[in-house]
C-alpha cells in the first residue's frame, strides 16, 4: 500500500475518533452549572415606615401626699391623713407609628405613640368623732388622681438576634407626656364641704425601656416592650367654702401627686 493512501486512512480514522470526544466535551460544557447570574433572596430588612396598634397595662408608682395647714387649730391634724397611697393600676391601648433604618445588624428608629388609660387612684378617709371639739363631728377626706392618656416619642436602637434578621431586640428612650385630672375634698358632717381642689393638666417628662420585635411576615411584626415613665408631679391647693372660712379661718389643705410608673404592652405593626 502506498504511503499516500496510508496517510489518508489514518487522517480519516482520527477524524472519526475525534468527533465523539468533541461531542462529549460539548455536553460537559452544557451540563456545567452557571457561575454568574445567580439570585439569592436577601434577608429580612427592618428599614421602612410602619403603623400599628398596642395594648397592655400600666402600673403607677407615684405617691399622693397631702398636708393640712391649720396654724392655730392643731386639733385638725390629729384626724387628717398625710398620704393617699402609692400604687395604682389600669389598662391602656392605642396606636403607634415610626420609621426604622437598618445598617448591617444594627437598627435605628424613631417611634411615637398615643394611648388611652384607665389608671385611677382614689382614696377615702373618715376620722373618729371629734369628741374633744364637737361631739359627733367627723372629718372626711376624699381624693383621686387619674391619668387619662399617655404618649411617648422615642428613639430606638436595636440589633438583629437571628441569622434571618427577623428577631430584633432594642433599647428605647425619649419624651413622655400625659394628661388627667384629680381632686381633693375635705369636709365634715357639720360644716358641709370645707375645702375643695381639682387640678387638670398636661404633664411632660421622660421615658426609657426595652423591647423585642419579631417579623412573622415581610410586612407584619409583633412586639412586646416595657417602659418606665416619669411625668413629674402636680400640686393642688384647696379653697375653703364660707362656712369653713368662718369656723377655721386660714386653714387649707394641699396635695402633691407624683406621676410615674411602668408600662407593659404588646403590639402589632404593619411595615410599608
Amino acid at each position: 500500500m502506498k504511503p499516500r493512501r496510508l496517510s489518508g486512512i489514518a487522517a480519516a480514522a482520527l477524524t472519526v475518533a475525534g468527533s465523539p470526544m468533541a461531542w462529549a466535551a460539548d455536553l460537559w460544557t452544557l451540563k456545567e452549572p452557571p457561575t454568574q447570574g445567580l439570585f439569592y433572596a436577601p434577608p429580612f430588612t427592618w428599614t421602612g415606615v410602619y403603623l400599628g396598634l398596642n395594648a397592655g397595662g400600666v402600673l403607677g408608682s407615684g405617691s399622693r401626699t397631702t398636708t393640712l395647714y391649720d396654724t392655730g387649730f392643731p386639733l385638725l391634724s390629729v384626724y387628717y391623713p398625710d398620704t393617699l397611697g402609692t400604687s395604682s393600676i389600669g389598662w391602656l391601648g392605642g396606636g403607634q407609628a415610626g420609621y426604622n433604618w437598618q445598617a448591617g445588624g444594627a437598627v435605628f428608629g424613631l417611634e411615637t405613640d398615643i394611648d388611652w388609660t384607665s389608671m385611677n387612684k382614689t382614696f377615702s378617709f373618715a376620722s373618729s368623732p371629734w369628741t374633744a371639739y364637737a361631739p359627733g363631728d367627723i372629718l372626711h377626706v376624699n381624693a383621686s388622681a387619674r391619668l387619662d392618656w399617655l404618649g411617648t416619642t422615642r428613639a430606638r436602637i436595636g440589633f438583629v438576634a437571628t441569622p434571618d434578621y427577623r428577631l430584633m431586640v432594642y433599647g428605647t428612650g425619649g419624651f413622655a407626656y400625659g394628661g388627667g385630672n384629680g381632686y381633693l375634698n375635705v369636709f365634715d358632717n357639720l360644716a358641709g364641704l370645707a375645702w375643695h381642689g381639682a387640678p387638670s393638666s398636661t404633664r411632660v417628662g421622660w421615658t426609657i425601656g426595652v423591647g423585642a420585635e419579631y417579623a412573622i411576615t415581610d410586612n407584619v411584626t409583633l412586639k412586646a416592650e416595657y417602659l418606665y415613665y416619669d411625668l413629674g408631679s402636680s400640686n393642688l391647693v384647696t379653697v375653703a367654702n364660707p362656712t369653713a372660712s368662718a369656723v377655721f379661718p386660714g386653714v387649707y389643705a394641699t396635695a402633691k401627686y407624683a406621676y410615674d410608673g411602668s408600662i407593659f404592652r404588646v403590639g402589632m405593626n404593619v411595615k410599608f
